[in-house]
């Protein structure tokens, strides 16, 4: 079959089907006129890799997983091993997505929300202090700002700064 009807039968897009050829991940044959002839086991594994990719595995660990799927000796603990490490980087993200949230979180309280210029959200994606509602800083030395204790470490004679990935810290 070409390359269309592959791509029909696996759901992936061609240019994905191309590059997965390129990185060596499938090798299917070639037509006597030098087309590509992909056989039903290209096509599972291309749903293989699918499957693998969308469940977060890297392009590499997805490589690893077809080696192991291709042993009949494997060991069901290396496959196990694999996923418990996918699930760990997951719980990182997520955790990394949740502080995220709560600077966000923080800075959208803060903003007045109103017709007026002042926007704490800006202050900080600029490197400015968050404003109290009066305009006051938010310094507090040696306390948390707003009371939060997680998400705001002032630091004496710093100004409150969300401490996340890109946001201030």
């Amino acid at each position: 079959m070409n390359i269309g009807e592959a791509s029909r039968r696996s759901g992936l897009p061609p240019k994905t089907i191309r590059y997965y050829e390129e990185v060596g991940l499938v090798r299917p044959a070639r037509a006597q006129n030098g087309y590509r002839d992909y056989r039903d086991r290209d096509v599972h594994l291309l749903r293989f890799l699918q499957r693998s990719r969308s469940l977060g595995f890297s392009i590499e660990e997805a490589r690893r997983l077809l080696a192991l799927y291709a042993d009949e000796s494997r060991q069901s603990g290396d496959v196990r091993k694999m996923a418990s490490g996918r699930m760990a980087e997951i719980d990182r993200k997520i955790e990394e997505l949740m502080s995220l949230r709560r600077a966000l979180a923080l800075l959208a309280d803060q903003c007045p929300g109103d017709g007026g210029p002042d926007c704490p959200i800006l202050d900080e994606i600029a490197g400015a202090s968050p404003l109290g509602e009066a305009g006051e800083s938010l310094k507090r030395p040696g306390r948390t700002a707003i009371g939060r204790s997680t998400e705001i470490e002032v630091e004496a004679g710093l100004e409150a700064r969300p401490k996340a990935a890109g946001l201030g810290g």
